[in-house]
């Protein structure tokens, strides 16, 4: 009898971009790092002219490739949850002028 191949899996996940710290930091910390880049690095979409197009630039500096439009956002997200609910309240209340 011929004995069943079994394949070789891998003991952890993929570390992704928090793989440059190797085994220092801690599971949770390199997590929470992996994830706040995924999100840091992505393409955002732009306020001006709605294409995704806009990358982080420096800390809260963010650029749309497209039309150049340069705005101050979040560390690292282009626009903060708090930002959002400014945002929602200045409209409501030009809304009811």
């Amino acid at each position: 009898m011929a004995r069943s191949q079994k394949k070789h899996k891998a003991k952890g996940k993929v570390t992704g971009s928090s793989g440059r710290f190797g085994c220092r930091y801690g599971r949770f910390i390199r997590k929470r790092v992996n994830e706040m880049e995924k999100i840091t690095n992505a393409l955002h979409r732009c306020e001006r002219c709605d294409t995704f197009a806009v990358q982080r630039k420096g800390t809260g500096i963010w650029t749309c490739r497209k039309c150049g439009f340069t705005f101050a956002g979040g560390a690292y997200v282009p626009q903060t949850p708090i930002q959002a609910v400014a945002v929602r309240t200045i409209e409501r209340m030009l809304k009811g002028v």
